[in-house]
């Protein structure tokens, strides 16, 4: 079997999240920040469906304009009874999702497209985590909206700022449900993206 190279050490991220950016970097990349304008679809799919057509749609426009390096593009949606729940309108949207998520179990997804750009080969996958809330009271909920802006987070929660407060449990990948799950980007970045050692 023939020995791999090194990994890239710099990703092009087609996506805003600073989440996304934070958890790369810590896990010591690189990463040059610019999103894709596309336009999500919302609905009218399946949610691993989904996911991945948006992961892969926002990788592939970055991806058409650059060349050499690995493009990371990615969605995160909160799955309830087969139903998405995306980012919220408003507030009241917001409050709306976590009473709905109280004391149930609900599955994060995220779909990842990686390619290097100028080169048609890619790697994608969705990643599942699940995840169980304490039973959330309007108390509870309305002062978690107080100290959180939920209006760009899949759910209406933020998993990095929780402190116990919502999640009771979760089965899978944190990184996951914070935005991107790091340890399947760096397995894939060795099985696809990985050069050749040189000599």
């Amino acid at each position: 079997m023939p020995k791999r190279g090194p990994l890239p050490r710099r990703l092009v991220l087609a996506s805003a999240s600073p989440r996304r950016r934070d958890l790369l970097e810590a896990a010591g990349f690189e990463v040059i920040v610019s999103p894709a304008d596309v336009e999500e679809i919302a609905g009218g799919l399946a949610p691993r469906e989904l996911v991945i057509t948006n992961a892969e749609m926002k990788a592939r426009k970055l991806a058409a304009t650059i060349f050499g390096d690995v493009v990371l593009g990615a969605d995160t949606v909160v799955v309830l009874d087969g139903e998405i729940l995306g980012k919220p309108r408003d507030l009241d949207h917001a409050s709306e999702m976590l009473h709905r998520l109280s004391g149930r179990t609900h599955e994060v997804l995220t779909g990842v497209c990686m390619l290097r750009g100028g080169k048609v080969e890619q790697c994608s996958f969705v990643e599942s985590t699940r995840v169980s809330f304490r039973p959330l009271d309007a108390a509870v909920i309305t002062e978690y909206l107080r100290e959180i802006n939920p209006l760009d987070k899949a759910g209406s929660y933020a998993a990095q700022e929780d402190r116990g407060r919502l999640i009771e449990r979760i089965e899978g990948s944190m990184d996951n449900v914070i935005g991107l799950p790091v340890d399947r980007v760096i397995m894939a970045l060795e099985t696809h993206f990985s050069e050749p050692p040189a000599g």
